[in-house]
């Protein structure tokens, strides 16, 4: 057992026995380093795991605090009662890569579940951020390869330009050049899109609650895929809704004949998908496949929220089909926004939303009134007058290196008994270790060496990915990368053998 751990579990029986009360701040980084006598890096890795346990809570600017009601450790009891259908994608299919696996055919789930996965998340997400690490496990692209200082030229020239700015101008639906220079680029990708349709948003997280928020309400069930995109679960989450879970198959997406069986059972408000480079197995959904899932929410008179982030970052010649190029009835509420593909630090998305785009619209006046015009212009300018799409194929051509590099590190460095995703776009790889391997152990031991790692606890609502990681291949390849996944493939191998460290 590491130092961290040590002091982690003796804090938690402190916590167990009293010693600290619900609600009661414990001792500061800095005091605990005094106190124990280890490094101040120790202190902040044993709070990093006490909060992924569900024992404390940061509180900013405050410290750290006793949460008022403990939860159990991530993968035991707060993943209890959680349902999920048809089986996850783990098999072999050719050398080391990921297709489902056959066994035979259980009842569906009795009910869906509520959602709790929003705590895991921050707690690894911080812990991204607060260490100097590998960030391996981060969700974000690498800032060094987008034109932030050009759109902040524009940004501040915009600034200079005007000394105070109308309200008016920041009201939903947004800017006009933006969202004229939005439709142009579906257009110029082949498919036309009506720019009354479009609101910006504050990025795309904004667009997919509002989306859901448009479509059902608490208590209404919504289909999710299986891995599923954490932010896509965060949003029933906040929204309290209860989530069904179907099986995603590693290349050709959501099992449409699974998902069919229980929207002829009960009643599903809306699907939740991505089916572009889908976060985290990174494949591509056909065309066929897509036109088949928007004709199934059609008989069904059922909403699609489609998350399209990374439309643009595709491994191939074309941008691929959306599902709102498959709609004809105003079914489909698409979602995107610039994070993944210019500017994550502006955080500008939208929202096509079909026939709920006034729904739509005033859930966002609501919510948060406006989207921040400065940026917005500085977007457009941008898109008008500096190469998005040269900015574009160099970023491609980059991040499909990165893919195959990742994978042959992964395959040469983890133990037999690894496999990966074959990822078609976007920057993140699915890693499947041996089932013995626990991704949140093998997160805590690799943050404590300087690395993060994405554990597949984040997501799904219960441990069907418990021995699945998310790693990001975003940041340029050096010898800290390579040094990084052969200490992690060491760990996997360890923990895979029995050994202990």
């Amino acid at each position: 057992m590491t130092r961290y751990e040590r002091l982690a579990d003796d804090i938690e029986a402190a916590v167990r026995r009293g010693v600290f009360g619900a609600g009661e701040r414990i001792p500061s980084v800095r005091r605990a380093s005094e106190q124990h006598g280890v490094s101040i890096k120790t202190v902040l890795h044993a709070y990093a795991l006490l909060e992924s346990r569900g024992v404390i809570e940061s509180r900013p600017q405050s410290g750290f605090f006793v949460r008022e009601a403990m939860r159990a450790p991530a993968g035991g009891a707060a993943g209890a009662g959680a349902t999920r259908l048809a089986n996850p994608a783990n098999l072999a299919n050719g050398a080391g890569a990921l297709a489902p696996k056959r066994r035979a055919s259980r009842p569906l789930p009795p009910a869906a579940a509520p959602v709790d996965v929003s705590r895991l998340v921050l707690s690894t997400l911080r812990s991204i951020g607060a260490q100097d690490a590998v960030p391996l496990g981060s969700p974000y692209p690498d800032p060094s390869l987008y034109p932030w200082r050009r759109i902040n030229q524009y940004a501040n020239a915009i600034a200079r330009r005007h000394a105070s700015w109308n309200l008016i101008d920041d009201l939903p639906p947004g800017n006009p050049e933006l969202i004229r220079q939005i439709a142009r680029r579906y257009a110029e990708n082949g498919m036309p899109v009506d720019p009354e349709e479009i609101v910006v948003t504050v990025g795309a997280t904004e667009a997919i609650n509002l989306s859901l928020q448009a479509v059902a309400k608490p208590g209404d069930t919504v289909a999710v895929e299986s891995p599923t995109y954490y932010a896509m679960l965060h949003a029933i989450e906040r929204l309290g809704m209860r989530a069904i879970e179907v099986s995603t198959h590693p290349e050709s997406g959501l099992d449409l004949e699974a998902l069919e069986r229980v929207l002829k059972r009960q009643k599903v408000a809306a699907c939740m998908v991505m089916p572009n480079f889908q976060n985290p197995l990174g494949f591509c959904m056909p065309d066929a496949r897509k036109a088949q899932l928007v004709a199934l929410a059609a008989a069904h008179d059922m909403p699609l929220i489609e998350n399209d982030v990374y439309q643009e970052l595709h491994f191939g010649q074309t941008r691929p089909a959306s599902l709102k190029h498959f709609d004809t009835r105003g079914l489909v509420l698409h979602c995107a926004s610039f994070s993944k593909s210019l500017s994550a630090s502006y955080r500008i998305g939208w929202a096509m939303p079909g026939r709920y785009r006034a729904q739509v619209e005033k859930l966002k006046f609501l919510n948060t009134l406006t989207t921040p015009s400065v940026p917005q212009v500085a977007l457009a300018d941008y898109l008008r007058h500096d190469g998005y799409d040269r900015h574009l194929r160099r970023v491609r051509r980059f991040y499909r290196q990165q893919a195959r590099l990742m994978r042959a590190a992964v395959q040469r460095c983890f133990p037999a008994g690894t496999r990966t995703s074959d990822p078609q776009g976007g920057y993140v790889l699915w890693v499947e270790l041996p089932d013995s391997v626990d991704s949140m152990r093998l997160y805590q031991a690799a943050l404590a060496r300087g690395i993060t790692i994405g554990p597949g606890y984040m997501f799904s609502m219960r441990n069907d990915f418990h021995h699945y990681i998310r790693l990001n291949y975003s940041y340029p390849w050096t010898a800290q990368t390579e040094a990084a996944l052969k200490t992690l493939g060491d760990l996997v191998a360890q923990m895979a053998s029995g050994e202990r460290r």
